[in-house]
């Protein structure tokens, strides 16, 4: 393989591990807080996608305009979703919640087969993301450098509300003991609302950038990416927000580099997912980052 077709692959590696990782977060947030994995996740990321779809052709919103709509439509979709199905369920026991999560899961991806159809949609995609550069011997479309940028801006901006500003406070305590929380006057309710609102709108802008990247949407399309995510989120330690990226990072750039050295395990790309989960799970529980946290059942 030359170098040339090297960067290509590793660019390219960039960009799906960049929106790995943006997935990742919001199941690693989540987790962090309320121990609970929302596999309805993969669902909001869907959502987001097709939100920013319809802002566009049945409102004829402006491009930009229509992406901020979306993600804060999808943050309250996540928010909601957490009002009706999680919060009732807060002194249960956390399978309750688990079961909750699957069920949001089947009822989203089911309600948007029926008011979206399942029809697969073309994604409009402006000029300017189509035009090739060509550097040397590589040629790059907009979209790859676009999507690691913007990723990592959104991530800049997630590290600097959980470490530098009071709701982040809050997150990081209720993380650590949340009845103590309650007793200190946090208020929890909001703080995990405001929790489900950023991760939400950050599947929903990796859902975005996913459909410009693969411009194709369908009610299933946030099934796949989403059980990957969340095995980048177990990879680099489930509760780590630098795991889940680096997680997503890494199994970005596996996947794609192992398609591009040995072409004829193509069909097994997303299988070596699930078995590099079950290695984690074997040898290191706990991921790259994470901590031993206690559960209750």
């Amino acid at each position: 393989m030359s170098l040339a077709m090297f960067l290509q692959h590793a660019l390219n590696g960039l960009t799906l591990g960049s929106l790995y990782a943006l997935i990742a977060i919001g199941y690693t947030m989540v987790y962090g807080i309320l121990r609970l994995i929302n596999f309805a996740h993969g669902e909001i990321f869907m959502l987001g996608a097709y939100f920013v779809f319809w802002a566009v052709t049945l409102f004829h919103l402006p491009w930009p305009l229509a992406i901020v709509a979306a993600i804060l439509v999808t943050a309250s979709v996540g928010i909601f979703v957490d009002r009706v199905a999680y919060r009732p369920l807060r002194d249960a026991p956390r399978i309750s919640a688990l079961i909750s999560s699957i069920g949001v899961s089947f009822f989203l991806q089911n309600l948007a087969i029926v008011v979206f159809s399942a029809i697969p949609r073309a994604v409009y995609r402006p000029v300017w993301l189509e035009e090739v550069i060509v550097v040397g011997d590589v040629r790059i479309l907009p979209l790859t450098l676009f999507v690691p940028i913007l990723s990592f801006l959104l991530m800049l901006g997630l590290i600097y509300i959980v470490y530098q500003t009071k709701p982040g406070l809050g997150m990081r305590a209720i993380s650590k003991d949340i009845e103590t929380s309650y007793i200190m006057g946090v208020e929890v309710n909001r703080v995990i609302a405001l929790t489900f609102g950023i991760g939400s709108a950050l599947a929903a802008a990796s859902g975005i950038m996913w459909a410009l990247r693969y411009p194709q949407l369908q009610p299933v399309m946030g099934v796949i990416p989403g059980f990957k995510a969340f095995i980048a989120a177990v990879f680099g330690g489930i509760g780590s927000i630098q795991g889940a990226v680096i997680g997503g990072l890494i199994l970005g750039f596996v996947e794609i580099l192992m398609v591009a050295f040995f072409p004829e395990l193509a069909g097994y790309r997303d299988a070596f997912a699930f078995i590099l989960l079950i290695f984690i799970l074997l040898f290191k529980p706990t991921g790259l980052f994470g901590a031993k946290l206690e559960d209750k059942v």
